[in-house]
């Protein structure tokens, strides 16, 4: 498998095998392993906290359910966990705009720009099955290279919660 058919994949249906918006710790970790802790999301609290499997990022709200999801596309090669992806989970980086988009296309996967998150050195999509968003870096003179993927968030919101539950 490689990467573009991954993100593609993704794009189409929101999700990287067990993971989703809304997946709960216990089903990822049973899937995937236990993460890296990245930290917090919030300098004041302990939750939201940020966690990794090599480039697929995940952010778990204090229910411990995912609450964002990105790729990182920027570094040399990307590394996603091997047991959803197949092979080593290690694919080259440096997509260009073009070809995300000509992935995109052969896979029916309808997609548009993304206004918000386009201006000066960067150009974003979206892909409509599933809001999953493309964003690209531009270097000076040259193509827009993928900088980060990322899956929107269910729109739950544990802030309802007392701060004597937050640990």
């Amino acid at each position: 498998m490689e990467i573009l058919d991954v993100l593609t994949s993704m794009a189409k249906t929101g999700r990287l095998g067990p993971v989703f918006s809304g997946a709960d710790w216990n089903d990822v970790t049973a899937a995937l392993g236990e993460p890296w802790g990245i930290g917090t999301m919030s300098r004041n609290r302990k939750w939201p906290r940020l966690f990794a499997y090599g480039d697929l990022e995940l952010s778990f709200c204090r229910c411990r359910k995912v609450s964002l999801i990105c790729v990182q596309t920027w570094r040399d090669v990307v590394e996603l966990p091997p047991s959803v992806v197949g092979w080593t989970g290690t694919f080259p980086a440096g997509l260009k705009h073009a070809d995300v988009v000509s992935a995109l296309d052969r896979a029916g996967c309808s997609w548009e720009p993304h206004a918000p998150l386009t201006s000066g050195n960067q150009c974003s999509l979206t892909a409509i099955a599933s809001g999953a968003n493309f964003t690209f870096e531009i270097p000076e003179g040259e193509e827009p290279v993928l900088n980060v993927m990322g899956l929107p968030g269910d729109g739950h919101d544990c802030s309802a919660r007392t701060a004597g539950q937050d640990h």
